[in-house]
Formats: structure tokens, C-alpha cells, sequence
């Protein structure tokens, strides 16, 4: 008798169990950098947030390292639902949205208080842009990611002023940052992150363009001499969700998705732009670092006015919008 007793409650326990189990709604979510990375950790954190907000009921699946979909593929992926979430460049959806390269413009935000406030949720900048992706690809933006600043690289005589990039082959990674280049005088090439170390050890290009941490983590002061801190631009990739996927969540489930989007956005920036000053100071011992003077700026801000003219006249007026929306601020 005891035993059947014992039976019977393992057995409501299993179909209790596997209930539960049923009930879960998973979230996969494609990220092309690994787990380890900022990106992915602060991913973890959300899903940290999320499951034990929902009691379990949200379970969120981290597929790292280009498991599923590479950079490049994540909009569709996304915006089809062929995956329910992922991170990706916020370039890549210029395709669809070419206003998201605003971020790329040189000098366009003043300071790192401009930035913060241009990028934040509910700017007018933001929603301006975040509504277009959602209408142009059906990925609903969750929260930007930032991953840095743009800085330069080079070898020999240090880069101070534009005069020193006259005739230079230089690596870039967006449309709008090869206008800054031309401005500047220099010759841009397109170039994806990982195959900057080999392009700057082999000289294929003379100068790099990248963002500050990716000296520290791909190790480029080994292969260049000098790291001029113009801090032009700004590098964001975003988190976004299927927004069919958000629609069919209980509006419970939505709110917690939200606030712990809007949390986590704000702990990685923080992390991120404080970890920039302590990378600097970390590496100062392997490569010479270069802080531009007020003058020298100028010179560099007064080179590249043209890009922002440039780039409202080829993106019509979603992107002028955008660009007084983020002078306004």
C-alpha cells in the first residue's frame, strides 16, 4: 500500500513536472561573440533576470560564438523568426534602416554625456530608430549594446591630425566610417574584426580603425605602434527579439523582458565606457597612446563636417530626422 502511495505521488510529481516543463517558453537567442565576452555576459545577466522574474516560466538559450547565424544574418534571422532573439552591429541594418549609421558619424555627438543621452531608451533618436527597424524588419529593438569607441592604429610617426592620414590605406567596418576616411584624406578599406591582426602584421593596410577594447582582446599593440584616441564615433550592436515572438507573450512576461532590457542596457554601459579608461591605462606599456589636444581636435572635427551633410542628403529624411533629433539633445 505504501508502495502504490509512493507510486502514485511520483507519478503526479512527473506530470507535474513535465507540465512545467511544457509551460516554459524558451527564448534562443544567436550572439556571434562568445559567452565570455561583454556582449555575452551581459546577455546572461538578462537571462538571469528574466527567469527568475518569471518564476521559470521565461527560459532564455544562449548560443554563442556564431552558433546559429553569423553578424551579418542576425536582422533576418530575427526579423523572420527563424530565431526568437539575438544581438548584432547595429550597422547591419543599414540595409534596411540606413538612418542607424547616425551612430557612425564623425564628432556628430559632442561628448560622452551626449552620447549617453542620444543612445538612451525613449530619446528621440532612439525611438526614431528603433521604430524604423521594428517597421522595416519585424526585429523589435530590446536594448543597444555598447561595445566602445573608435579609435585609430598605426605604425611609425603617431596620427595627431588629419594631415597624417593623407594617402593612408585604412580599415574600416561601415559606409559612413569609409566617408570619414575619404574626408580625412585617406584611402578606407572594408574589413571585417578578426582579419585586422594578419591585414596590420602583413602592412595590407596602413592604418586601423576599430573600437579601444579590440586592442586589449585581439592583441593589435603587437602589430602597431601607436593608438590615437579620436573617440569619433561610437560602436553599437543591439539586442533585439522577433516582435510576432514579443506580441504572443502575456503582457506580464513583456514587462519583465523590458525592465530587465532597460537594466541591463544601462549596467553594460557603464561597464563598458569605464572599462575603456582602464584598458588605456593597461596597455599604455605596450603601444604609445595618443589624447588629441583641444586644438588638434578641432582639426579633425573641422575636416569631417561634410560627412554629416553627406549622409542626410544619400539617407533622405528619416535620417534628417534622426540628425536633429541627436543635435536637439
Amino acid at each position: 500500500m505504501k508502495l502504490f502511495s509512493k507510486l502514485v505521488w511520483i507519478s503526479i510529481f512527473s506530470i507535474i513536472s513535465i507540465s512545467t516543463i511544457q509551460a516554459a517558453t524558451i527564448i534562443r537567442v544567436t550572439l556571434q561573440l562568445p559567452e565570455t565576452h561583454s556582449l555575452g555576459q551581459n546577455w546572461l545577466a538578462f537571462k538571469e533576470i528574466i527567469e527568475r522574474e518569471s518564476g521559470g516560466e521565461l527560459e532564455l538559450q544562449l548560443f554563442p560564438s556564431a552558433q546559429l547565424y553569423k553578424d551579418k544574418q542576425v536582422p533576418e534571422a530575427v526579423g523572420s523568426g527563424a530565431v526568437e532573439a539575438g544581438s548584432a552591429f547595429l550597422g547591419r541594418f543599414a540595409g534596411s534602416v540606413p538612418a542607424v549609421d547616425v551612430i557612425n558619424l564623425p564628432f556628430f555627438f559632442r561628448d560622452e554625456a551626449h552620447l549617453r543621452k542620444a543612445a538612451a531608451s525613449g530619446s528621440s533618436m532612439r525611438n526614431i530608430l528603433d521604430q524604423a527597424v521594428l517597421e522595416e524588419t519585424g526585429a523589435k529593438v530590446l536594448w543597444w549594446q555598447a561595445f566602445g569607441r573608435n579609435i585609430y592604429l598605426n605604425r611609425g610617426n603617431p596620427i595627431r591630425t588629419p594631415a597624417d592620414l593623407n594617402g593612408q590605406k585604412v580599415r574600416t567596418y561601415g559606409k559612413v566610417l569609409g566617408w570619414t576616411v575619404e574626408a580625412l584624406g585617406g584611402a578606407p578599406t572594408l574589413m571585417s574584426g578578426s582579419k585586422q591582426f594578419l591585414a596590420y602584421q602583413q602592412g595590407a593596410v596602413d592604418v586601423g580603425m576599430t573600437g579601444a577594447s579590440a586592442v586589449k582582446s585581439r592583441k593589435l599593440y603587437e602589430v602597431m605602434d601607436n593608438m590615437t584616441l579620436s573617440y569619433d564615433s561610437a560602436i553599437e550592436f543591439v539586442a533585439v527579439m522577433n516582435n510576432d515572438f514579443f506580441n504572443s507573450l502575456s503582457k506580464a512576461h513583456q514587462r519583465i523582458i523590458l525592465n530587465a532590457a532597460a537594466r541591463v542596457e544601462k549596467e553594460l554601459r557603464d561597464q563598458v565606457y569605464a572599462g575603456e579608461a582602464s584598458m588605456v591605462k593597461e596597455v599604455e606599456d605596450k603601444i604609445n597612446v595618443i589624447h588629441l589636444s583641444d586644438a588638434e581636435r578641432a582639426q579633425w572635427v573641422d575636416a569631417t563636417k561634410s560627412v554629416v551633410d553627406r549622409f542626410v542628403k544619400e539617407n533622405g529624411s528619416v535620417a534628417e530626422q534622426v540628425v536633429a533629433a541627436g543635435r536637439g539633445l
